[in-house]
């Protein structure tokens, strides 16, 4: 079955120019990639600045290239007010959607025609995906993994060791008896 108005031989030709516009962007830009295990895969690395990095996969197929990245695990607690949030996000985000797996895992992910695929739909396209996975992130690990992080928090307290990696969640985490700040060099 073909898509209406696209005749089988058209799909390889819009495959072909697909998997080369990714190549090209991907080769052009100051991106951290490479391919992937699966055919006409592309695993792009972007920095972030709420996680460390979001990896997404980029797959060029018959009919669509397809988009999906890694948000944050199943969350511990706070399930309906996770989703909650990521669907209403859902609302104002172009391109893509958030996803659950069967593990409970959040995604971001979407599916855009090929022959829509150049740099500027590259560009913006992996733009939305750093807004979605990164963007959300801190917000995210406090509705889901509160009461992990106020271990976490109390461990580290109890036992004189750096708080650094917690620092950004000290207004939800710090009980009034705690310590002052650490210094730069904690």
């Amino acid at each position: 079955m073909s898509t209406p108005g696209t005749k089988p031989e058209d799909r390889g030709d819009d495959t072909a120019a697909a998997r080369a516009a990714v190549a090209s962007y991907l080769a052009g830009g100051d991106i951290e990639w490479e391919r992937g295990a699966r055919d006409g895969e592309f695993v792009v690395t972007l920095p972030g600045e709420h996680k460390l990095r979001t990896v997404v996969s980029l797959v060029v197929g018959e009919r669509a290239l397809s988009v999906s990245a890694f948000v944050i695990r199943n969350p511990d607690e706070g399930h309906e007010q996770v989703y909650r949030y990521l669907l209403r996000r859902n609302l104002r985000m172009p391109w893509l959607a958030y996803s659950v797996d069967s593990s409970g895992d959040v995604y971001v992910s979407g599916r855009l025609p090929l022959r829509s695929v150049d740099d500027e739909l590259l560009d913006g396209l992996l733009g939305v995906v750093l807004e979605a996975a990164d963007g959300p992130f801190d917000e995210l690990l406090v509705m889901g993994f509160l009461s992990s992080m106020r271990k976490e928090w109390d461990w580290r307290v109890k036992n004189g060791e750096s708080l650094r990696n917690l620092e950004a969640f000290r207004s939800v985490l710090q009980h009034p008896d705690d310590p002052a700040p650490a210094t730069a060099g904690d």
